[in-house]
């Protein structure tokens, strides 16, 4: 029996064995990561510019961004490396790493939309307070909570993967370094690492969603009361764009998290994770881009100054 540190390394599967495919998905997912790092680098030095989006939701808004160009980076690159290569392989080293980044930042953002849902019940519901209450201090303070908590989190749980053994079988069905796979390919260890991050997977998705649907419980409330049309449509325009988010990223990571790995969970979860390490980091800034008037009015002044500045 193989210890994971004998292990020299692993070979990923990928999402498909066909040569003709492979190049296909090479393209489509190489201008799709293009687009994300564009994307959120783009968000980020627009909110970093722009007196007009100054206030803590834009602030968060910039952290959710930087996340995903890491969370994206994380994955994408080596899988376009493996995509094109003869020898799929990664080390046990990289494959840990790949797990503690994946963790950390999966753990980061489901909190990260929690705190800004948060924070849009501070602006909706009490408007007259929301400037004093979110001061500078208090949003540097919520927005530690997730990569502090995220970081510390994604250690145990790579401690416990570090804890599986393997029997010769070296080959993750998979595109990256995720734990369904690693458990299910694993001959021992298996029974604390998989009901750790079940366990683990729901107290945390549990109470970030509950943060989330308490604070848009309250906005319900609090939008009829509003006594202008224009801010009841800002109200609904920013917490759409939010909501959207949510909706995608919880519903998929609950779909892979959530279950005990199984060869048919870990090949669907395959398809799943295609879509919340590439797709979702492309869509955010898209989702909070087209539908938020400030958003809109920001990036068009700057195109302006710049156009004039030539």
């Amino acid at each position: 029996m193989l210890n994971f540190t004998d292990v020299t390394e692993f070979i990923l599967l990928g999402l498909t064995s066909h040569r003709e495919l492979q190049v296909i998905f090479f393209v489509i997912f190489l201008i799709v990561y293009v687009i994300t790092i564009v994307g959120n680098v783009g968000m980020i030095i627009l909110i970093k510019v722009s007196p007009q989006l100054s206030s803590p939701m834009y602030f968060f808004l910039s952290h959710l961004s930087f996340v995903d160009v890491w969370f994206s980076t994380n994955v994408t690159p080596k899988m376009l490396e493996n995509l094109i290569s003869e020898t799929k392989t990664i080390s046990y080293a990289s494959c840990l790493v790949q797990c503690f980044f994946f963790i950390a930042l999966v753990h980061v953002e489901v909190f990260i939309l929690a705190v800004m849902a948060f924070d849009r019940y501070m602006a909706i519901g009490n408007p007259l307070l929301y400037g004093s209450k979110m001061s500078r201090f208090v949003c540097i303070r919520l927005i530690s909570f997730p990569y502090i908590y995220g970081f510390l989190t994604s250690l145990a749980a790579t401690l416990w993967t570090y804890g599986l053994y393997f029997c010769g079988n070296i080959e993750i069905n998979h595109f990256y370094c995720a734990d369904p796979p690693l458990i299910k390919m694993a001959c021992a260890g298996t029974y604390v690492k998989e009901y750790t991050m079940i366990i683990l997977a729901g107290i945390n998705f549990t109470y970030s969603l509950s943060v989330v649907i308490i604070s848009y419980l309250f906005i319900l409330i609090a939008i009829p009361r509003m006594h202008s049309a224009e801010g009841r449509r800002k109200a609904f325009s920013t917490c759409g764009s939010h909501l959207t988010a949510v909706v995608i990223f919880y519903g998929t990571l609950i779909f892979m998290y959530l279950r005990r790995p199984t060869e048919e969970s870990v090949e669907q979860g395959k398809m799943v994770a295609v879509f919340y390490t590439t797709v979702i980091p492309m869509l955010n800034p898209m989702i909070y881009s087209l539908r938020n008037k400030d958003v809109k009015e920001a990036m068009t002044k700057v195109i302006s100054t710049a156009c004039l500045a030539k």
